[in-house]
């Protein structure tokens, strides 16, 4: 990962939502008007893609926008009207028929032979499919346990000092060298990948970029705080089996002993992980506020839901 703290380019435009976008933070063009998100296509790469951008000014913004854009209000006024657009395909396409109890034990089922994109790795991947993989995923791992900060202030007691504990490892536990989004980009050196960050945006499929904007939108909105412990609880959870996976298909193909370290190192720390999220954040947060139960089932449902997309697109284009 680039040791300076470059600021990205601003990606192509996939539509008059984000182009309009675009060409307002380049002082070149006006605002589309709230109100065009509602025809939108929810989970399309124009509103994706645009929502993305209006959530990367809370990160490093990109190179030549001014930093104040980030609070302007028209540009908030639209990124409402896309948060809305897409937070309402969630709810009507991932809802909560179960317990929270019953959604969480879902979480621990593994079939015995998959056939989801892990899987195929696994089995059948090749390096090309590695570097496509990693490229998609950079959107998301260079910028691994960002979002989730944002959730820290908004609880308390057991929940605040769990997550506190999950995120301290996510950040090298103190050593720059094993902060979770390098250990990525050490992943992408072994890949022959770039790792500026943001490189990959214009090459991010609309899935995976509706999976980072999961993070940003629940991450910034406290009312959505059970959501992102759900979204948290569900990465954590589901993470070693496949990263062990993962660990085989880089270990197979010889892509690396850094590619092959990012998982291994994930299948130990994520195992651990789990149980802290488990009994002290969700339970602590619960202890607090346990009203919010269906929403961190939402937030489990949710991320669930646009990984099944994101895995989906991902064997249709390698199969094809």
């Amino acid at each position: 990962m680039s040791r300076q703290r470059t600021e990205p380019s601003l990606p192509r435009g996939r539509g008059a939502l984000s182009t309009g976008v675009i060409d307002y933070l380049r002082d070149d063009g006006v605002l589309p008007a709230p109100d065009t998100a509602g025809a939108a296509e929810p989970y399309g790469d124009d509103l994706q893609l645009a929502l993305y951008i209006c959530y990367e000014l809370h990160y490093r913004g990109f190179s030549g926008v001014r930093p104040e854009l980030e609070w302007d209000p028209p540009l908030l006024a639209v990124r409402a009207a896309l948060e809305d657009r897409f937070l309402t395909a969630l709810r009507r396409d991932a809802p909560v028929h179960a317990s929270l109890d019953e959604v969480l034990d879902g979480l621990l089922v593994e079939p015995v032979r998959g056939s989801g994109v892990s899987w195929f790795l696994q089995d059948r991947g090749e390096l090309r499919h590695l570097r496509e993989y990693a490229a998609q995923r950079s959107l998301y791992h260079l910028k691994e346990a960002d979002p989730h900060a944002w959730v820290l202030p908004r609880l308390s007691g057991r929940a605040k000092a769990g997550m506190a504990a999950i995120e301290y490892d996510e950040f090298g536990a103190g050593r720059a060298d094993r902060v979770h989004a390098q250990l990525f980009a050490d992943l992408m050196t072994d890949l022959g990948l770039d790792t500026t960050y943001g490189r990959y945006l214009d090459e991010g499929c609309a899935p995976m970029l509706a999976l980072v904007n999961l993070m940003s939108l629940f991450g910034l909105h406290r009312r959505l705080r059970g959501a992102l412990v759900g979204h948290f609880a569900a990465v954590e959870i589901t993470s070693s089996p496949a990263s062990r996976r993962l660990a085989d298909a880089m270990k197979r193909t010889g892509a690396g002993p850094a590619a092959e370290f990012f998982y291994t190192e994930h299948v130990e720390a994520d195992a651990v992980h789990e149980q802290v999220v488990r009994r002290e954040v969700i339970g602590g947060l619960l202890e607090d506020e346990p009203e919010l139960a269906a929403d961190i089932a939402f937030g489990i449902i949710a991320t669930s839901c646009l990984e099944d997309r994101l895995g989906d697109r991902l064997l249709a284009d390698w199969q094809a």
